[in-house]
């Protein structure tokens, strides 16, 4: 069984209609590639908080949501679903969660991640945060979604792998190139495949793509505004280890009961000051 997914690389502004435009673009390309589901950065939409936008008071929600309405709107009519960062405006006085929207193939949104783990500025100036994990199923495959500075959290990424996703979008902004390689370690110790989308200000950082079950990066961006169209394939042989072996074997691991079993009433196991 096969998932055609397109990572975006979309250049970010502080302006939504430019946002906007742009991630329609990229979904007319994704579509017209085969692609089930496109995945776009985090902040894509509405603009992120420090890099484009400085206040609240100077974003225009209105236009915000407008523009959320007309990529619906182009997912519905091209049959693909849409994964993409934005803040999402709470009741005043609150601030905003810094969100992923989820919008289906017909057009609709049917769920909304918000990130948890928030850095102190976010967390003091721009955004309050989430609470609870998301994943939903598109075509048998079952994805998760995860915030930029959250790749810091191993136990987020357990969690993910609890709960049964093939693959877990990650939408960020970065600050530095170790982010990608955390990306990597994640995916190779879950066994699951990671989507790694972030804006074309970001290259010289590392780039969009899509990171394998086994930690290798099967496909990325380039240098510029683009996106990537590549394939999880579950009976790939080269995914034979990290799919069919690793990824059962350790969740029989976690659980422990192989090695209660096994534990012995030992002198020389409890004694450990000698040799």
């Amino acid at each position: 069984m096969t998932f055609t997914i397109a990572t975006c690389q979309p250049s970010a502004s502080a302006d939504p209609r430019v946002n906007g435009a742009e991630v329609r673009r990229m979904l007319r390309e994704s579509a017209a590639a085969g692609a089930r589901l496109a995945h776009f950065p985090e902040g894509q939409l509405s603009g992120y908080a420090k890099e484009q936008v400085a206040d609240w008071a100077d974003v225009d929600w209105a236009v915000v949501r407008d523009e959320l309405e007309q990529v619906a709107a182009l997912a519905g009519e091209l049959g693909i679903w849409v994964v993409l960062g934005s803040a999402h405006p709470l009741s005043p006085p609150h601030l905003p969660h810094n969100s992923i929207y989820v919008v289906s193939d017909e057009g609709k949104p049917v769920d909304r991640y918000d990130k948890r783990f928030c850095s102190h500025t976010e967390i003091t100036r721009f955004y309050s945060p989430g609470s609870e994990p998301v994943v939903f199923d598109v075509d048998g495959f079952r994805f998760g979604m995860a915030l930029c500075i959250e790749i810091n959290f191993p136990e987020l990424f357990a969690d993910y792998e609890r709960l049964g996703v093939d693959c877990l979008l990650v939408s960020a902004y970065p600050v530095d190139a170790i982010f990608a390689t955390k990306a990597r370690a994640h995916a190779a110790i879950n066994n699951y495949w990671l989507s790694l989308s972030v804006p074309a200000q970001s290259t010289h950082l590392f780039r969009s793509g899509l990171i394998g079950p086994d930690g290798e990066v099967i496909a990325e961006a380039g240098d510029r505004a683009g996106l990537v169209v590549a394939t999880l394939d579950r009976d790939d042989p080269a995914l034979h280890v990290a799919l069919d072996l690793a990824r059962p074997w350790r969740a029989v691991a976690r659980a422990g009961d192989i090695y209660d079993s096994r534990r012995v009433d030992d002198e020389r196991s409890r004694v450990r000051s000698a040799f």
